[in-house]
């Protein structure tokens, strides 16, 4: 498994952008889906500045006063629940 390293780079108010070493198009696009599933979210996106140095940036803004950092740990949750059930259907198809 590739090693991840998480840098913020930015968190004020209702704002969140980081910097995630380690990772590709897969978890950000699957992190920023999820983030606009939330209505309290209000901007979610990624860029990745030069495809040889592969170190997305994820940027959050929410609506109000709501903390970005607990959206995106919301986002992480559910994709994460996303892999165990693919996982556990894959393996259950894989059987017959």
């Amino acid at each position: 498994m590739n090693k991840l390293k998480v840098k913020v780079l930015k968190k004020e108010g209702n704002e969140l952008k980081i910097e995630i070493e380690g990772v590709d198009h897969g978890l950000c696009n699957l992190l920023q889906k999820k983030l606009l599933e939330d209505e309290k979210v209000d901007l979610a996106g990624y860029d990745i500045p030069h495809p040889l140095a592969s170190s997305p940036v994820i940027y959050v803004r929410m609506k109000g006063k709501e903390k970005p950092e607990d959206a995106l740990l919301k986002a992480a949750e559910n994709a994460r629940e996303i892999n165990d059930a693919f996982s556990k259907e894959l393996k259950k198809a894989l059987k017959s």
